[in-house]
């Protein structure tokens, strides 16, 4: 209750959410206080004026949920990942009005996080959004969950008009990048941000390492710069059509290069066909991956984003030198 008090007193809080249940990796760990958090919650909720907001899994999360006036539910990164679970959560909110936001499923799967999506649409639930937590990889690396930006744009993509948040606590893991993951996601015009807080952060049960206190999160909310997803003064949207459409011109040119590559791959295939050589060529894709890299970095490109553009223009190649070799 402490914790709620102090976030309502920053002014910079909309919502309290709070992880009643906690589906875990492994058992034994800290797995939520469960239903006899709920009226924790319900009495915090009438002490600061704010709504609340719990994590469901199951039918009877919801029933438990709504019977104590929590105000948004969301579906769990584990829960999202498995289509049986969603749909036993969707029927329990049938005939419903409670807003519901929906995490990203743990792999980077977009059918999975839009499959959700339309089962609680389905059901008839109208508030519907959706929240960034990034994605499980494997070995020691920057980030808790890589946040694999261009999935949370594709979805917005997809879904223009559904609100689309960030939690940077479960894309970071830590406290000393919330500030800079929570500034890029307000960058790329996401909606609000799902931060976790707690009055003594080191001695808090779970994720203790990404906790901050309520104090230090206003510190990092005014730290935030703001911006306007457009204007209209005339000297930005003159100077904004030009590049754009030099950008056109060049997406144009590079699509032309691209079929014009695999036209020669096509000519590759048949090479290949006719004396009976493997597709793939490990040497020659080593070549011409290191060359890429050397080149794209004098550039100014990044490595990852050259692996992964040559990645995909190599497995279109494979694709059609595959349907040359087997074209009879």
């Amino acid at each position: 209750l402490e914790t709620a008090q102090r976030l309502a007193k920053t002014g910079k809080v909309d919502v309290l959410r709070a992880g009643i249940w906690k589906p875990r990796t492994k058992p034994g760990m800290f797995e939520g206080i469960g239903v006899k958090g709920l009226p924790w919650l319900l009495q915090a909720k009438k002490i600061t004026g704010l709504p609340t907001a719990v994590e469901v899994a199951t039918a009877k999360h919801v029933q438990d949920a709504l019977n104590f006036d929590v105000d948004i539910l969301w579906i769990g990164a584990r829960t999202t990942v498995n289509p049986f679970s969603v749909q036993e959560v969707a029927d329990a909110l049938r005939g419903t009005d409670v807003p519901v936001l929906i995490k990203n499923p743990i792999n980077p799967d977009l059918e999975l996080w839009g499959g959700a999506i339309e089962r609680l649409q389905k059901v008839g639930v109208k508030e519907i959004g959706m929240i960034h937590r990034g994605f499980s990889n494997y070995g020691n690396t920057e980030y808790r969950n890589a946040p694999m930006w261009h999935l949370p744009i594709e979805m917005k993509r997809r879904y223009p008009e559904m609100l689309l948040i960030c939690d940077p606590s479960h894309i970071c893991g830590n406290r000393h990048m919330l500030q800079s993951v929570s500034q890029k996601s307000i960058d790329l015009d996401f909606g609000g941000l799902m931060l976790e807080s707690h009055i003594d952060p080191d001695n808090a049960w779970s994720d203790a390492k990404q906790q901050v206190t309520p104090e230090r999160l206003a510190e990092i909310f005014d730290a935030l710069v703001w911006r306007e997803e457009t204007t209209t003064q005339a000297e930005f949207v003159t100077a904004l059509a030009t590049l754009r459409e030099q950008i056109n011109h060049i997406d144009d040119e590079l699509l032309t290069l691209i079929g014009q590559r695999m036209k020669i791959a096509d000519k590759i295939g048949i090479y290949k066909k006719d004396n009976n050589v493997t597709i793939l060529q490990t040497n020659r894709w080593n070549e011409i991956l290191d060359r890429a890299v050397n080149k794209g970095e004098q550039l100014g490109l990044s490595k990852e984003f050259i692996i992964r553009y040559f990645d995909a223009v190599h497995l279109e190649s494979i694709s059609h030198q595959n349907k040359v070799m087997y074209d009879k």
